[in-house]
């Protein structure tokens, strides 16, 4: 029988490709699009994580969600920092959700508030999949639009207080074996997750909508 880590891990493979491989993540890490697609990208994440990171402390304690609350994950503070860089000391006033975004946030918001082990499942897609995939895009932004390394404009994507990112992911896997839910709950759990990558990969769609490459 798989641990419920690997049961999560395979059965949201295909999304997770699927979002990797999105158009918009193509063109923006392949460097065809400029840097303010990027910063737009960046903008979007920005209500995920509020949401996310909004029902953080209420779930601090909760027996299902609590455990993987930690401090050293949180990204808030640092998207923030990226923001005032890419869009200027005023960037709360341009902020705007595109309503794929909206979506997203409200179903994290959702689970977040009614659902702790629904939580989970978005926790997990993000947070475990910025500390991989996303130093791919750390270097690859640091290398098209020339920020600073692992400076303003990337912060996002570094975890300081993780010094070791294996170990922190194979902490995580162990917490989410241990989880406190029965055989169906970790089904609707893994659901949860597809629902996630799906989620995020609209978003990737819409992005891409608005910034097409010109034929």
């Amino acid at each position: 029988m798989d641990s419920f880590s690997t049961l999560i891990r395979t059965a949201s493979h295909e999304q997770h490709v699927e979002a990797e491989t999105s158009t918009f993540m193509s063109d923006l890490l392949g460097g065809r699009l400029g840097v303010d697609a990027y910063a737009r990208y960046t903008e979007q994440l920005w209500f995920v994580y509020e949401a996310l990171e909004a029902g953080a402390g209420r779930l601090a304690a909760d027996p299902v969600a609590g455990p993987f609350v930690r401090p050293e994950l949180l990204r808030l503070a640092s998207l923030e920092r990226d923001l005032a860089h890419l869009r200027g000391a005023g960037w709360r006033a341009g902020l705007t959700a595109l309503p794929a975004t909206e979506a997203y946030a409200a179903r994290v918001r959702e689970c977040a508030e009614e659902w702790p082990a629904g939580y989970v499942a978005h926790h997990y897609t993000r947070y475990l999949g910025d500390l991989s995939g996303g130093q791919i895009i750390r270097d690859k932004a640091e290398r098209t639009w020339g920020f600073a390394r692992k400076g303003d404009g990337v912060r996002f994507y570094v975890f300081e207080e993780i010094p070791n990112p294996a170990a922190f992911k194979r902490e995580y896997r162990e917490l989410l074996d241990g989880i406190r839910a029965d055989d169906l709950e970790k089904q609707r759990v893994v659901a949860e997750c597809k629902r996630a990558f799906a989620l995020n990969t609209a978003v990737f769609r819409a992005l891409g909508e608005e910034f097409p490459l010109s034929a």
